[in-house]
């Protein structure tokens, strides 16, 4: 299907990053698949591999079967692997290509997000022309080998105050925690081992919409 265009871009809500890693033995098809019948409309896909046809294999089975339902794919990391496949952007770290570059190589309709973990780089991220910042670990994360400091509720609120992009909270956001997330600010907070590594992530996703709802 291609990317959906920019102007509708963010349905906000649920933001759901996929991880075979996380997932474990769970296919991420099947569980995209009950997001997007729970109402989940952003997904990213996350795959720490050195191996890019890991990568793209993946993407490009999860990317049709998302955007045949309404929803947007965005990939970690790889500009190559998102525009090979379709995708809607792709979501970049403090240490991979710079947005100038990825928006040279991704064009005008696509997204870009831009992971942030201080005011001063999400400043700087909405100066560089990303379209939504990715701010945290808002708590600790089991996720992540070398996890960037806790950034707290607080300082989402003080990004918040200072930058008018769309802001994708992330770590440690469960159901016990992320209406607060999204009242101090983010309109589509992340959530990964929340769901991916649920008894039963049906369950999860329901019990996230439910408390974000609340």
């Amino acid at each position: 299907m291609g990317p959906s265009p920019r102007q509708n871009f963010f349905p906000g809500g649920l933001y759901l990053i996929l991880d075979p890693a996380v997932a474990g033995s769970r296919p991420l098809e099947e569980i995209a698949r009950q997001a997007l019948r729970q109402g989940i409309r952003t997904f990213q896909l996350r795959v720490k591999t050195p191996e890019t046809g890991v990568l793209y294999e993946l993407a490009s089975r999860l990317a049709p079967v998302i955007q045949a339902a309404g929803g947007m794919v965005i990939i970690n990391d790889r500009c190559d692997v998102a525009l090979a496949v379709g995708a809607d952007g792709v979501h970049l770290g403090q240490e991979d290509l710079p947005v100038a570059e990825a928006r040279a190589l991704m064009g005008p309709q696509r997204i870009i997000g831009l992971s942030t973990h201080t005011l001063a780089q999400a400043l700087e991220a909405e100066a560089e022309g990303a379209d939504y910042l990715g701010f945290g670990p808002i708590f600790p994360s089991s996720t992540k080998s070398n996890p960037e400091p806790v950034v707290g509720i607080e300082q989402l609120r003080e990004v918040r105050s200072r930058v008018g992009l769309p802001i994708v909270a992330i770590g440690g956001i469960n159901a016990g925690n992320i209406r607060a997330v999204f009242d101090a600010g983010s309109e589509a907070p992340a959530v990964l081992s929340a769901v991916l590594a649920a008894p039963d992530p049906v369950r999860a996703i329901a019990d996230l919409m439910t408390a974000l709802q609340a």
